[in-house]
């Protein structure tokens, strides 16, 4: 075996902690990790939040962000001990050496530039390439990643491309210098299943054409499975488990990393509807203001009591934007929502106390739904000062009710949501949007932003309380796995339009229309050669046409 191109020993990283109320103090976030890259290989680094995934990312380009520092071991990179390296020479490793994907191409972007510009800059400030050579390399790479019109994508703006092929122009960034390591940090995670699928297959097969070595950060395990050789899984910062894909996949040995490959795993039996509908969107159609276009189309869809409706599709669908109609926000063209057996005014300031009370929402970002300033008696016990008037001792008691409820308890009452972890601040939202006793919860993409245990555990706790509170979920997702674990009946977007409609059992079985297909058959199996398999169908099929 030669030498690795990257080669990590007892890794130590800390940062310092202001929490409130307390003297600032030192933590240890990662605890002496080691490990190898070999040149053309793919190692994924999987596990939870604050597991340290991105911290060593960043570490192998001898970089510690916000505040983190590196304080100990080694890492070397082409033979070198980077860690001893000069401001000089790091400057020329990063970007020139080592290349960086982040997990938000939109944030990393610069929106005054064109595209072009960005994605040359380094490979000519290290001096890898004149000018006009990057700008080949650049087209030549836009083509190899499945980029449209490659010759003259790089003349637009960051904000007139998709949101996958933004991702991908990053990744042409990040090969455009010729690097020997990439650090792909959680490139596909904000995207849906049928952009991903395609940034995922321009990144595996960019990774085998040019022979970078890479490091994959990720905390799906079925992604990383995909293009990974090997793989690291951490958990609060020290290295659980470490092996091939086959083996942590097929033979995981540490209890968390056997979690991990069983997540997901809750059984919904699909309910039939009974009774009345408590929500009827009928022939909704819908533009923004001052736009000419519709943006929705026709849409029917009826959610029953104690139900869920799953609202899916990919980015740009209309799934938020049949939520800001339901909610109010967005004033339709045509049509009306009927809600326990009353028709809804169109706007939301013709709304009355009740149908506030009775209709209410969870957000996708619980860290931006919450106030910082406010404790989780605050944020929870706010509706019910407003709907019921209750004050003292009997809102209390009906704050530590509902904290019991989501699995939390009372020990929560006084804490900030700084204090929380993301899936403790998610049922916090859960908790303040039951406080009002809704018929209806909206939940806007509620465990994207989350683990897979988190949001495992956050799927299995809504279940659970609407078996409790005989409340409906309108569950608005991109996320096939999570659709089929909860659903009892699904709608299917697609530009709009409601394409597919009935109940889960009817529209995951075929005939499938096209673009269903699509969309299911771009869900990431936990299986080896199963991208490989999805990249020669689709082949296959481009060739049949």
């Amino acid at each position: 075996m030669s030498e690795p191109l990257l080669k990590v020993r007892g890794l130590k990283i800390g940062a310092t902690v202001y929490p409130p109320n307390e003297k600032p103090h030192d933590i240890d976030i990662v605890h002496g990790v080691d490990f190898d890259v070999q040149k053309g290989k793919v190692l994924g680094l999987i596990g939870e939040s604050g597991a340290g995934k991105s911290t060593i990312g960043l570490a192998s380009m001898a970089y510690g962000r916000g505040g983190v520092k590196i304080t100990g071991g080694e890492v070397w990179v082409n033979g070198r001990d980077i860690m001893q390296s000069g401001i000089g020479d790091i400057r020329k490793l990063r970007g020139g050496e080592v290349t960086y994907v982040s997990q938000s191409a939109a944030a990393s972007f610069n929106p005054a530039k064109k595209i072009i510009d960005q994605v040359v800059e380094a490979a000519v400030e290290q001096k890898k390439f004149s000018r006009k050579e990057a700008e080949e390399r650049a087209r030549v790479l836009f083509e190899k990643l499945g980029l449209p019109d490659p010759q003259n994508i790089g003349d637009r703006f960051p904000h007139q491309v998709s949101g996958g092929q933004l991702q991908r122009c990053m990744t042409a960034l990040a090969l455009c210098p010729e690097p020997d390591l990439v650090v792909f940090d959680e490139p596909t995670t904000a995207l849906d299943v049928t952009t991903q699928i395609d940034v995922l297959m321009a990144i595996k097969e960019a990774i085998r054409e040019t022979g970078v070595a890479a490091l994959y950060i990720t905390h799906d395990l079925a992604v990383v499975a995909q293009v990974s050789d090997d793989i690291m899984v951490l958990r609060h910062g020290n290295m659980v488990e470490y092996g091939s894909v086959d083996q942590i996949i097929n033979n995981p040995q540490e209890e968390y990393t056997q979690a991990l490959v069983s997540v997901r795993s809750i059984e919904h039996e699909e309910k039939q509807p009974s009774g009345d509908p408590v929500l009827s969107v009928r022939n909704i159609t819908a533009r923004y203001k001052g736009t000419q276009f519709d943006v929705l189309h026709n849409v029917n869809v009826d959610l029953y009591p104690g139900q869920t409706l799953a609202v899916v599709g990919e980015s740009g669908s209309g799934k938020s934007t049949l939520a800001r109609v339901i909610t109010g926000l967005l004033p339709p063209r045509e049509g009306e929502i009927e809600f326990a057996g009353r028709t809804l005014s169109p706007d939301l300031a013709g709304r009355s106390q009740e149908d506030l009370r009775e209709l209410q929402m969870i957000y996708q970002m619980a860290d931006v739904a919450m106030n910082p300033r406010q404790t989780v008696g605050t944020i929870i016990g706010r509706p019910l000062e407003f709907y019921f008037d209750m004050k003292g001792e009997e809102k209390r008691k009906r704050i530590i009710e509902l904290l019991d409820e989501i699995e939390l308890g009372e020990e929560f009452i006084d804490r900030y949501p700084a204090e929380l972890s993301g899936g403790q601040k998610q049922r916090v939202c859960i908790a303040r949007s039951l406080a009002a006793k809704p018929k209806m919860i909206i939940c806007d993409e509620v465990t994207s932003a989350l683990d897979p245990l988190v949001a495992d555990g956050i799927l299995k706790l809504l279940l659970e309380l609407q078996k409790i509170e005989d409340v409906a979920f309108l569950f608005i997702t991109h996320d096939l796995a999570t659709v089929r674990a909860i659903s009892d009946s699904i709608a299917v977007m697609y530009q709009g339009k409601v394409q597919r409609y009935g109940g889960k059992n009817q529209v995951l079985s075929p005939p499938f229309d096209d673009y269903t297909d699509l969309l299911l058959s771009s869900v990431p199996e936990m299986r080896l050669g199963w991208l490989e398999e999805v990249i020669s169908n689709r082949k296959m099929e481009s060739a049949g046409n």
